[in-house]
């Protein structure tokens, strides 16, 4: 068990939570959220033993307990899985490997959808693979795999995403629901480095926010096409847990479709050129779509 991340956690989401959402006065109070009576309430615990339990103190919480705290703090099932992870984090022998790779038969899939933006990325929030148009769409991450340190590190991100701010929160709610154990080597220097680098990423990181993405729409500004806004569906890959495929769509008939089929040519248009030369692709650090 992960007393102190729990602790963490715990006190995070207790921020969060009005007491006018479950029907309570709000009064005057010193601090945003419940108070930890107001969740032992809830939860239907006592206030010592909830307050053992935020402080470390109390290490078994019964699965009863978790689910009462679980609808207490309003987690949502992502959420209410990541608390239970905390309490009874996998085995050694269950963790995935650090290093990930896109599938051949994965890459081939991407490569088939010539006319929609496509990527696979892994539980890092690492770009594993993506296809032609998808890194025509994503030209600004100039040859970086790592979507989360180049959402907080590189300035051309906040220029790319209209709404800069959330999806940058969910990539990091992200980045916590595919890694619940803490004692994650990869993971620790990750949020290390990003923590010190990036300000807007400690502050994100420490809401405790658990969400995997799935389907919505962004809104972009290409830098060659202009604005567009696109409808995207995630999908897990069942054979390589923690990877999961993303896949943008235009609504027919919109500019957005137009745009698409724009920066659809340029690309083409520039894979030729790449293939007349190839000396200069070289030269100008273009990644290849199939990268890993």
């Amino acid at each position: 068990m992960h007393t102190k991340r729990l602790s963490e956690f715990l006190r995070a989401r207790r921020a969060l939570v009005r007491p006018e959402d479950h029907g309570m006065p709000a009064g005057v109070r010193r601090t945003p959220g419940l108070r930890r009576e107001d969740v032992a309430v809830l939860a239907g615990v006592s206030t010592d033993y909830y307050v053992r339990l935020e402080q470390g103190r109390e290490r078994n919480p019964s699965p009863q307990v978790l689910r009462a705290l679980a609808a207490a703090l309003l987690l949502k099932d992502e959420e209410a899985a990541y608390l239970r992870a905390l309490v009874d984090p996998p085995q050694p022998g269950q963790l995935r490997p650090a290093r990930e790779y896109a599938g051949p038969q994965l890459v081939s899939l991407l490569d088939a959808w010539a006319d929609t933006p496509a990527l696979v990325y892994g539980r890092y929030i690492d770009l594993l693979a993506v296809n032609s148009l998808g890194e025509a769409l994503l030209s600004w991450l100039g040859g970086e795999s790592s979507l989360i340190t180049a959402m907080f590190v590189n300035p051309a991100a906040r220029d790319f995403y209209r709404d800069w701010d959330a999806v940058a929160q969910g990539c990091v709610a992200a980045l916590r629901a595919a890694n619940p154990d803490p004692d994650n080597q990869r993971l620790r220097e990750l949020v290390g480095e990003l923590s010190v680098s990036s300000p807007d990423f400690a502050r994100m990181w420490a809401r405790h926010e658990v969400r995997a993405k799935t389907a919505s729409a962004k809104r972009f500004r290409h830098p060659l096409v202009g604005d567009l806004t696109l409808s995207f569906e995630t999908f897990s890959v069942n054979s390589a847990p923690g990877q999961h495929l993303v896949v943008y769509r235009a609504e027919p008939g919109s500019a957005a479709e137009r745009s698409l089929a724009l920066l659809g040519g340029l690309a083409l248009a520039g894979l030729q050129d790449a293939q007349a030369d190839p000396q200069d692709t070289q030269d100008e650090g273009h990644l290849p779509h199939d990268f890993i």
